[in-house]
């Protein structure tokens, strides 16, 4: 009767096939690169027509692939030209659009200045100074004093020898101007500007790739922070966190930091300012009722925070 199979195969020793690795070292060679030279070894090398077949066919090869080159030559020459008038065509575009959005903001200004002068006009002398205020505060209107300046450049950019990617170590980031405009404002700033942008209480500094966005307007090194506040704010920012911070930076990745007293300078007025209003959507009942009036001036219930007349 025949029992089980033998796991030693009957040698009395197991035997384990060999790894990758070690089947890699001690056979090098494809198999069928071992066959083709044991076969060009047997029958010796081509001759005759063999030869002049495997001549031709490499010439054909060779026409081919020239011909297919040439024809991919000529077609990206023949779109070139309208590649490049397109170009063109969207460069026209962008600097009439720009043109057109720095007439309209001159215009804006101009009607801005006339409404606060019809306002001052019909407004008592109090309540309009009490206005002036309130829009110098929140950065709707341009205000002038001095303070500090903070200029932060980026540093050299390299470029990796093995991949060939560009670092982006030594460009400012973002974060870089959150974290100076947070500190002016907490060294006591009443207003701060950066690169021509008036920041207010809903402004975003926020990255879009290698850009630096403040309120979805690009600006670019080198980034010039202007602040209105104390005295001895450009010292307070220096020796404070900030400060510390961009000498690291400076000393680590080249980033260039400078700060500086800023005398008489002026911060115009935020551009796109979007004002936000909460009303509650139940009037508060009186003292001692359980009910509230519906008249005509109680809130309208369902009424909810709005965001730019949105």
């Amino acid at each position: 009767m025949g029992g089980p199979p033998d796991p030693d195969g009957g040698s009395g020793k197991r035997r384990w096939g060999p790894d990758f690795l070690t089947e890699l070292f001690q056979n090098p060679l494809d198999p069928g690169y071992a066959d083709a030279a044991a076969r060009r070894a047997k029958e010796g090398p081509r001759t005759g027509a063999r030869r002049r077949v495997a001549a031709v066919s490499a010439a054909l090869t060779l026409a081919v692939i020239g011909f297919l080159l040439v024809v991919a030559y000529r077609q990206t020459m023949a779109e070139e030209p309208a590649r490049t008038q397109a170009r063109a065509d969207l460069i026209g575009q962008v600097q009439n659009r720009r043109a057109e959005t720095e007439r309209l903001q001159r215009r804006a200004d101009a009607l801005a200045d006339e409404v606060a002068a019809l306002r001052d006009r019909e407004l008592s002398g109090e309540t309009a100074a009490r206005l002036r205020d309130l829009e110098a505060v929140t950065g709707m209107a341009r205000v002038r004093g001095s303070g500090a300046r903070v200029t932060v450049v980026d540093g050299p950019t390299s470029v990796d020898a093995v991949t060939g990617e560009r670092r982006t170590e030594a460009q400012v980031k973002d974060t870089d101007l959150q974290l100076a405009a947070n500190a002016l404002w907490e060294a006591g700033a009443e207003a701060i500007m950066i690169n021509g942008q008036r920041l207010t209480a809903t402004s975003r500094i926020r990255q879009a790739g290698e850009a630096i966005l403040v309120d979805i307007r690009p600006v670019g090194s080198p980034y010039e922070i202007v602040a209105i506040g104390p005295d001895d704010l450009a010292d307070d920012f220096r020796k404070g966190y900030a400060g510390q911070f961009f000498e690291t930076l400076s000393a680590r990745f080249g980033i260039s930091f400078e700060t500086a007293e800023a005398d008489d300078v002026t911060l115009e007025a935020a551009t796109e300012l979007k004002l936000r209003s909460a009303e509650p959507s139940i009037a508060p009942a009186p003292s001692g009722s359980a009910k509230v009036s519906s008249g005509a001036g109680s809130p309208v219930p369902g009424s909810s925070v709005t965001e730019g007349g949105r």
